[in-house]
């Protein structure tokens, strides 16, 4: 997920233009990235709001069990689903996350997590999904593993972050991430994003921790250090490339296009907030779910519809 976002935004400095469409040739791209059937998916919006888009960027710990793919994830859960919307005006970018024990209706399978679509169609009905539950389509999708996430903060020399919750890890045995500010390496982050078991409310702190890492990754890139080093900024790259999937509809020169658009936007300019929830519970079956506020849900899908999403993202983030 991490590294997708990166992707997004390294547009924005210009003197990388010809590194990313050099190195953009060697990302791996969905071949069939959107639902065939048209009538599955929400219209395709009109006025003002036709220009707006709508990233989806899913994270998985492991590439496709049989082919080694990042594109091909059938069988696989996505552990991060994110929803990057850039509106028309091109002056902010809204982030939104979703958690991935959300309990809703997956098409043609019934009820289950929203992370099962990934596993049960695919990249497609992972997008079906997304679509049906935001009322509004997705422009462009964006695979990753974790290890592009780990490599990624090496290439920008670690990050800074300021840890709201001491904990011990899970994932990286005897290590302690402590409450306040630190650095981090690739696999110290790598650690800290996918922690979700030493928290009383599990995924809720585990999100908060992912959004505090990308607005991180978000700083690193936009350091002058960084943006004027070619050197720096081809092996950030070059640390993307081999772990991330793209839809094969997204170009290089619409990644170049939208870096200039963007050129304006600082780390300010970026939300970050969590789909409306009514906290966890236990599905019939017995899971452990995330369940949606489903009285929430439409003021949020006429935001993406109207492109008026960053007009909702402080009442949301107050009520998360």
């Amino acid at each position: 997920m991490f590294s997708a976002f990166a992707i997004v935004v390294l547009g924005a400095a210009a003197v990388t233009v010809w590194n990313l469409s050099r190195s953009f040739e060697s990302v791996e791209k969905i071949p069939a990235a959107f639902p065939a059937d048209e009538s599955v998916r929400p219209p395709v919006a009109t006025g003002a709001a036709a220009s707006a888009l709508n990233f989806l960027l899913l994270g998985s710990d492991s590439r496709g069990a049989s082919t080694g793919s990042i594109a091909n994830l059938s069988g696989q859960r996505s552990d991060t689903i994110v929803i990057v919307h850039v509106p028309a005006d091109r002056k902010s970018l809204s982030v939104m996350s979703i958690p991935r024990d959300t309990w809703l209706e997956i098409p043609g399978h019934g009820e289950a997590k929203i992370n099962a679509a990934l596993s049960y169609g695919g990249v497609p009905l992972a997008v079906q999904t997304v679509e049906g539950l935001l009322g509004s389509r997705i422009d462009h999708v964006a695979v990753v593993d974790f290890a592009g996430f780990a490599a990624l903060t090496d290439a920008l020399g670690g990050v800074d972050i300021d840890n709201p919750i001491a904990f011990d890890s899970y994932h990286l045995a005897g290590h302690t991430f402590p409450q306040g500010a630190q650095h981090l390496t690739g696999t110290e982050a790598l650690a800290f994003a996918r922690e979700r078991y030493a928290f009383t409310d599990g995924d809720f702190q585990r999100v908060r921790n992912q959004q505090l890492l990308i607005r991180a990754l978000l700083s690193g890139l936009m350091q002058k250090s960084v943006l004027a080093s070619p050197a720096t900024m081809g092996g950030v790259v070059e640390a993307v490339s081999p772990n991330l999937a793209i839809d094969a509809e997204l170009s290089a020169t619409d990644l170049v296009s939208l870096g200039v658009e963007l050129r304006e936007v600082r780390e300010g300019d970026v939300s970050f907030f969590t789909i409306p929830t009514t906290g966890t519970g236990t599905s019939a079956d017995g899971q452990s779910i995330v369940n949606l506020d489903w009285e929430a849900l439409p003021a949020l899908q006429e935001a993406y519809r109207s492109d008026t999403v960053a007009a909702v993202v402080g009442p949301l983030q107050a009520a998360g």
